[in-house]
């Protein structure tokens, strides 16, 4: 599911997790640079995406997406040296949803955690990173 939401992250023209994103009037949104660069070459300004033409040459920066493509890469970028218990030095591969944290799977058959509720990793950051953004996107 993570996965999932990286996809939809991505820029059409690079692949890769918008960087300084733009948005055209037909609501399509690109990194700044590979617009540019489409535009440059097809020598017009039309959506890379639908072709349709835009009347301006600096489109507007899409600061919601922006900020959240901002978060998700922290919040990736946080999650990779940190994949491994500490105990145990096992992988994290769930989530106990009792205790908030990741856990290996030695910590699940501890005493600890004992009669708790888990979730594979990956749908539970996925899960948090949607109520974070939820709870950001209402104070912008």
């Amino acid at each position: 599911m993570a996965l999932r939401l990286e996809e939809d992250l991505c820029c059409p023209v690079c692949c890769d997790v918008y960087r300084g994103p733009v948005i055209l009037p037909c609501s399509h949104s690109f990194c700044k640079d590979c617009l540019q660069t489409c535009w440059r070459v097809r020598a017009g300004r039309s959506c890379p995406v639908c072709r349709k033409r835009s009347a301006t040459d600096a489109p507007p920066c899409n600061l919601a997406l922006k900020n959240l493509c901002e978060s998700f890469l922290q919040q990736r970028d946080q999650r990779i040296p940190t994949d491994l218990c500490s105990l145990h030095s096992e992988k994290l591969k769930l989530f106990c949803l009792d205790h908030q944290q990741p856990v290996c799977l030695v910590c699940r058959d501890s005493e600890k955690h004992s009669k708790h509720r888990f979730r594979p990793i990956d749908e539970a950051s996925e899960k948090t990173f949607l109520l974070f953004f939820m709870h950001f996107s209402r104070n912008l």
